[in-house]
């Protein structure tokens, strides 16, 4: 369990005890933001998208992500930012074993037919249209033909994207996948006999993932990069044979 620290609030100068966030890594190993002791936390009084996010290096696997800015709601009004360690240089720190960021999973078992690809090109992050786009674009890189997002008089709630064949989610926000959008797309997905996928950019709460694991559903987790990564086996499993024959 993750220890709470000390965190003086700058509009009040109250003290207040702060637990550090945990995300779930594409690695599978959770990830604790790294506090800084000494640092002053900051009012947000302007939200910007950069501002909202912040890099740090998975401890297990050496890979750099980017993840929501801590932050917490003081008693006495003032949203407060909370300073991190900064990310080291991932290539000093990554293991032999670490795998490469455009790399496909290992496979788990028989190999099967594996799918030949380039180097997947993303998208740069900086809003969350940006993060749908970005997530198009790896779609079709798994090898989805005529991924669009919905026409506005066509368009079904929990899904961004669509093509023949599939349907995606993509969660641009600071806090964890919920359960409820995992079950929203499952259901979009076998309305319309199609694979269901889902993007996130901050991961996904606990139970979501064990519902997406239990349903076959693919997950990723994309950073600021672009560049999307798979959590779970079915995400490891498309990238590795693409999607299934129609």
């Amino acid at each position: 369990m993750t220890d709470s620290v000390p965190v003086r609030c700058p509009a009040c100068r109250r003290e207040q005890s702060f637990t550090p966030p945990t995300y779930p890594c594409s690695c599978g190993a959770p990830l604790t933001l790294p506090v800084l002791h000494d640092s002053s936390p900051e009012e947000i009084e302007h939200r910007t998208w950069e501002a909202t996010w912040v890099a740090a290096n998975c401890a297990a696997c050496g890979r750099q992500g980017s993840w929501p800015q801590p932050e917490f709601g003081c008693p006495c009004g003032a949203l407060v930012r909370v300073p991190v360690a900064s990310a080291p240089d991932p290539t000093e720190r990554a293991p032999a074993t670490a795998r490469p960021r455009n790399a496909a999973a290992p496979a788990a078992g028989p190999p099967g037919r594996a799918v030949l690809r380039p180097a997947f090109q993303p998208v740069t992050i900086r809003t969350a249209r940006d993060a749908v786009t970005a997530a198009a674009q790896y779609l079709k890189w798994l090898g989805f033909h005529g991924v669009r997002q919905p026409e506005a008089g066509q368009a079904t709630s929990g899904v961004d994207l669509c093509g023949p064949g599939v349907v995606a989610q993509v969660d641009p926000t600071t806090r964890p996948t919920a359960l409820r959008d995992i079950e929203c797309l499952w259901l979009n997905g076998l309305n319309e006999s199609a694979v269901s996928v889902f993007f996130s950019l901050a991961g996904y709460a606990r139970d979501a993932r064990a519902r997406a694991d239990a349903l076959h559903i693919p997950l990723f987790i994309m950073d600021l990069t672009g560049t999307p990564q798979p959590v779970n086996d079915p995400a490891d499993s498309l990238i590795r044979v693409g999607p299934p024959e129609r």
